[in-house]
């Protein structure tokens, strides 16, 4: 009894207790609830709005100053200036004990940017979101290009541009034939004439005349019997060069040699490499080879040779690009390019070719099918040498004899034409092209059929009929038996499977 008097004040503190903290709990909870149920509030940076509170308020707090700005401005008005992008919470306190919390979050200004893409882009849908300091882009565009450049003007509001847009899968391009035409023709003319007269003995002197232009004889023995003495002819000569004419009178002790020389060259080169690519794209293909060239080493290697290859030959690169006017430009650049030994040099005993090279580099535009000269060249040039001995060589008629004459003329065309054309390609039915060929490549293999049971071979047939006769002996050949034809119904004939009469 005594026990459980004095445990029933325990028991009422302990049940107020209980009711204590169910108190707090309840108004805990009702604290998060009230600020679960926040305000949702969205600014632009640079931008400000007030908040009109029911009651006076007594206090204000923010979670970032740097981001919002709140101040009261009267007893029942709270204004807010977005002053960066963020997120930040604003709580307000009344007078009569309420709190209030509002999230606020600033955001960028993206009307200007969203006209300028719609502006820009109307074929394309471009969204952009702003999410703190950066923003996306989303939608699908018709071309990479498209892409780059709305991430380019979205730039100009935040240094983290996220590009999410989308490529459509593109139509397939047209590919552009280019046709280059290369078209050279080089023709030469060489003309020279000269005389070089030798004596050995005529009119008593031994000498020769020459403008040294062509080889003359040199003497190569002399002594000092005269003509008249009867002795040996006074002088002899060697001809290391008799030149195109020689002549020689023994009993007048008189020769000549003579240069008199016409000549004619032609050289013509025709080349027309053809290249297909696609829109945009640059393409190039070179026809020749390489040849090596050595390359002295320095440094530590010092004297060392290596080889390196340089590339000749006939060499296209160009780079359409199509247009809104059914036009096409053109970046081309052809080269055509040969080995010329006659300028080559030798150095440290090898010998380096030098290269005679014709190169156009030039931007056009055209339409397909049509043609256009890039590149013309002519080069004419004439080089006339002419010597004569002094004073002999004035002489009227026989003058001509004392002078000698060297004439190159050559002339040089060169011709580049360019016709670009759309082109598609062949369907599997088309006829496919192939390259023509004057004679036929390889002939078909002519296969004889084989003889089938039954038949005579006429080839072995004709075969033993030969040994027979050869040797007397019979052909055994075989004999075929054909049926006999049935005889073709008529009308006197009974017809099989009924009864006749």
């Amino acid at each position: 009894m005594f026990s459980i008097q004095h445990s029933l004040p325990r028991m009422a503190a302990m049940g107020a207790l209980h009711c204590l903290a169910l108190l707090g709990l309840g108004a805990v909870s009702a604290g998060a609830l009230a600020q679960s149920t926040a305000e949702e509030i969205r600014i632009t940076l640079g931008k400000s709005i007030v908040i009109d509170y029911p009651v006076d308020v007594a206090r204000i707090s923010t979670s970032n100053p740097e981001v919002v700005d709140a101040v009261a401005v009267s007893t029942r008005e709270v204004l807010l200036h977005a002053k960066s992008h963020g997120i930040c919470t604003i709580v307000v306190w009344s007078k009569t004990g309420q709190r209030t919390f509002y999230n606020i979050s600033v955001e960028h200004n993206l009307e200007p940017i969203r006209r300028i893409l719609k502006e820009t882009f109307p074929n394309d849908p471009i969204q952009i979101q702003a999410a703190r300091d950066s923003i996306t882009l989303t939608g699908r565009v018709s071309s990479q290009a498209v892409a780059d450049r709305a991430a380019a003007l979205a730039a100009s509001l935040s240094k983290t541009v996220i590009n999410n847009l989308q490529v459509t899968d593109a139509a397939v391009e047209k590919q552009v034939l280019l046709r280059v035409k290369f078209a050279e023709l080089d023709r030469t003319v060489a003309r020279s004439f000269g005389v070089n007269l030798v004596s050995t003995g005529a009119l008593g002197m031994v000498g020769s005349t020459s403008t040294n232009q062509f080889s003359p004889p040199r003497p190569n023995s002399l002594n000092g019997t005269s003509p008249g003495g009867g002795g040996s002819n006074p002088g002899s000569f060697s001809l290391t060069d008799a030149l195109n004419v020689f002549a020689f009178r023994p009993e007048l002790n008189l020769a000549a040699t003579i240069r008199a020389l016409q000549a004619e060259g032609v050289l013509q080169i025709i080349a027309e490499p053809n290249l297909v690519t696609t829109n945009a794209k640059e393409a190039s293909f070179l026809v020749g080879g390489e040849f090596p060239i050595p390359v002295l080493q320095g440094g530590a290697n010092s004297g060392a040779v290596t080889v390196q290859f340089r590339e000749y030959g006939i060499r296209l690169s160009f780079n359409p690009q199509l247009t809104s006017h059914n036009t096409m430009k053109m970046y081309v650049k052809p080269e055509v390019s040969t080995i010329d030994l006659a300028n080559s040099v030798t150095v440290s005993g090898f010998t380096i070719p030098a290269l005679a090279t014709r190169r156009m580099e030039t931007n056009i535009e055209l339409g397909p099918g049509q043609s256009f000269v890039i590149g013309g060249l002519i080069d004419d040039r004439v080089q006339d040498q002419m010597n004569k001995i002094p004073g002999l060589g004035n002489i009227p008629v026989l003058g001509s004899l004392f002078k000698s004459r060297s004439e190159n003329k050559s002339r040089t065309e060169l011709l580049v034409m360019v016709t670009p054309e759309i082109v598609d390609p062949l369907n599997p039915a088309d006829p496919k092209p192939v390259p023509v060929m004057p004679r036929e490549f390889i002939a078909p293999l002519q296969i004889k059929p084989t003889s089938q049971k039954g038949t005579v071979d006429p080839v072995k047939a004709k075969a033993r009929k030969i040994r027979a006769k050869q040797t007397g002996a019979p052909t055994n050949e075989p004999v075929l038996v054909q049926p006999a034809a049935a005889p073709a119904p008529s009308a006197e004939t009974p017809k099989t499977g009924g009864d006749s009469h």
